[in-house]
């Protein structure tokens, strides 16, 4: 209701429908893109992870080239740049950024993906030719009871599809060719940027704000049509290191202390009932062993520790660390280091002072026809650093669903809604004062 009254209070209301001259693009684009091999890679040093991601990142700057973006680039670290121009008249319109990344998750490969698209869905089990034990259902994926009579997209059952976040590349870039077709639509001066390697965590780690040069913004890396995320875990990561004793196995007794041993142990001490991924929802918080390796001499630990309100986090890390020398009371001799690393911290610390960034999306899903559910993530977007590096940016839908999966899939009309709220959204943006 407080985003109800606030968008009455200036004046806002539906715009005539804009998209009478629409043709749908983001069915082409999508399979185009998710073709295009562009797995992050969590091992590498390097930026971006992977050089394949610039594959697509090249593409993207010719179709906006195309499309008569004239400023279209990819810079050194492989971010996509682009300009529309205000055409209001009004040079006092803040910039406005619509953002996608075009890396894909490592968990399961996007090599050879071999898209498919399922007309007319009618509900009954969707099972992937190239690997018949993969299955998707509406037993095993709800939202599909919603998508009936939808075209939907999946991959062959070899890969994943890659809808996070191809899917909001192909609506921004839907989004470009309907404005550059249909001049008459109004709206501010819009920054199209698509980032590398946000599934590895590091997507804005090199990313020239003052290039990008925009006031406010949305990421496209939402999950079902009309949700809308202005709200996110704050998230520390850290690393446990044990310092174990060797000695030869054969002559070890009293004398061997292994590190390997000593950290199993500490992780096996954990909560199995709460504080972890599998034991809670909604807004609590958890702290997740994730990588464990090592060996006798030495043998590390890695934690993601998550929760909405960020003083928690150091609270979760010293809990953390006061189960560890619990651990460490039988093993007197053994050293420790315990390493904390900030990640990203929740947006809405930053978007609570400009709430009409959120408001004018609910108000451009609802001119969309669209039901807007605004809700929270539990986890993060490049929207949660770009915020806090001067951007305030919450997340909109896209229809990308069962994200790094095989059973990934999206729904074609989810995409063309996320198309069409846009473009009533530019023209919300087009009336700020």
């Amino acid at each position: 209701m407080e985003a109800f009254f606030y968008l009455k209070s200036l004046h806002l209301i539906p715009n005539e429908t804009t998209m009478n001259n629409y043709t749908s693009t983001v069915e082409n684009r999508f399979i185009k893109y998710a073709k295009i091999d562009t797995t992050a890679d969590p091992n590498s040093k390097s930026f971006p992870s992977s050089e394949i991601q610039k594959d697509l990142g090249k593409v993207l700057v010719e179709e906006l080239a195309e499309l008569g973006i004239k400023d279209a680039e990819m810079d050194e670290w492989g971010y996509v740049f682009g300009t529309i121009a205000n055409n209001t008249g009004n040079d006092t319109l803040p910039t406005i950024c619509f953002c996608a990344h075009m890396d894909t998750a490592p968990d399961v490969t996007g090599k050879n993906v071999k898209p498919i698209v399922h007309r007319n869905y009618d509900g009954n089990p969707i099972t992937l030719p190239d690997d018949t034990t993969q299955v998707i259902t509406t037993e095993k994926h709800t939202y599909l009871k919603e998508k009936i009579g939808d075209d939907l997209i999946t991959a062959s059952g070899l890969t994943l599809l890659g809808a996070d976040d191809k899917a909001g590349i192909a609506i921004i870039m839907d989004l470009v060719h309907h404005l550059v077709n249909n001049p008459e639509i109004p709206h501010p001066t819009i920054r199209v940027l698509f980032t590398p390697d946000e599934e590895v965590g590091r997507g804005v780690d090199h990313l020239d704000m003052d290039k990008l040069n925009a006031d406010y913004g949305y990421t496209l890396d939402g999950g079902v049509l009309g949700s809308l995320e202005d709200e996110s875990f704050s998230a520390d990561g850290v690393k446990v290191t044990v310092n174990g004793i060797s000695a030869h196995p054969g002559y070890a007794k009293g004398k061997m202390v292994n590190a390997l041993r000593v950290v199993s142990e500490f992780v096996a001490s954990l909560p199995q009932d709460s504080w972890c991924p599998e034991a809670t929802s909604g807004r609590e918080g958890f702290v997740h062993a994730h990588t464990i390796g090592g060996g006798m001499e030495q043998a590390s630990v890695s934690f993601i520790i998550r929760d909405h309100i960020t003083a928690k986090l150091a609270e979760y890390e010293e809990r953390l660390e006061s189960l560890l020398k619990e651990t460490l009371k039988n093993y007197p001799k053994l050293e420790y280091d315990f390493e904390v690393t900030e990640q990203y911290r929740n947006m809405k610390e930053i978007i609570k002072d400009v709430p009409f960034v959120t408001d004018y999306a609910i108000k451009a899903m609802e001119n969309a026809g669209v039901e807007a559910l605004p809700t929270i993530i539990r986890g993060g977007t490049d929207g949660s650093r770009l915020s806090f590096m001067g951007m305030p940016c919450p997340n909109i839908f896209t229809g990308e669903m069962a994200i790094h999966s095989k059973h990934e899939y999206v729904s074609i009309q989810d995409m063309e809604k996320g198309t069409a709220t846009l473009v009533e959204l530019v023209q919300i943006w087009a009336n700020h004062q």
